[in-house]
């Protein structure tokens, strides 16, 4: 099994490990700080080298049935290494930690505000969108009124905590229902929380960043009606 370091550690940008298996382009290790994509979130890309030796990461894949973590490199790592450095590349990374943190904001205020459900998400380093079940009228003041309690509540500076309770407990909580978490694997006995403090609390396995202050604030760059209930928003981040 894989180490998931980007777990308790999302501003980790280096790190050291051992091979547990290299075949060509694909390098499995015993621990890794590369997130491997999940949840609209995009996997991480970066380098993996020893001495002189490098190679680029440039995708990275789950195997949830071994629990393990696979990264594929542009060219294939001599079969005797043994142990190597991991380098993110850290701006790519921290776009996806800000863009991941405004969308659980954004979440948290159409559902408060507005009792929206989101249906989907998906964010780039440099843009991201959410999709929702809006029940309301859908206009451009909407949008806007939208677009400003987004930003009012990223500018409250408000921490962002990870933490883990049991299955058991999460399928308790309705507010986590709402997030989906039945869709988590039966195999799975406890369940990583993450949480905007007074606002969005969801079951969510990405990287976020610490606090609201470090997301700036949403622009809305485009918005659409999908049919009756169904909204898109689009946004990028100043």
């Amino acid at each position: 099994m894989t180490e998931e370091l980007f777990t308790g550690d999302s501003y980790l940008r280096e790190f050291e490990a051992e091979v547990v298996h290299l075949s060509g382009r694909e390098v499995i290790l015993d621990r890794t700080a590369f997130y491997p994509g999940g949840g609209g979130q995009p996997p991480d890309k970066g380098t993996l080298g020893v001495g002189p030796v490098k190679a680029n990461v440039i995708d990275v894949k789950r195997d949830a049935e071994e629990g393990l973590i696979v990264h594929v490199l542009d060219k294939p790592m001599p079969k005797a290494v043994r142990e190597l450095t991991g380098s993110l590349d850290w701006e790519r990374r921290f776009g996806h930690m800000r863009y991941h943190t405004a969308l659980h904001v954004l979440s948290g205020v159409i559902w408060k505000e507005f009792d929206a459900k989101v249906t989907g998400g998906r964010m780039r380093n440099d843009r991201a969108r959410m999709a929702f079940s809006f029940p309301g009228e859908w206009t451009g003041e909407v949008v806007s009124e939208i677009e400003r309690l987004t930003n009012e509540a990223l500018s409250e500076e408000r921490p962002v905590k990870v933490y883990e309770i049991s299955r058991d407990e999460a399928m308790a909580n309705p507010a986590l229902i709402r997030t989906a978490v039945n869709l988590v694997p039966e195999w799975v006995e406890t369940v990583r929380i993450v949480e905007v403090e007074g606002l969005d609390t969801q079951a969510d396995g990405g990287t976020h960043v610490s606090n609201t202050r470090e997301v700036g604030g949403i622009e809305v760059t485009s918005h659409k009606s999908k049919g009756k209930q169904n909204k898109r928003l689009e946004f990028i981040l100043r």
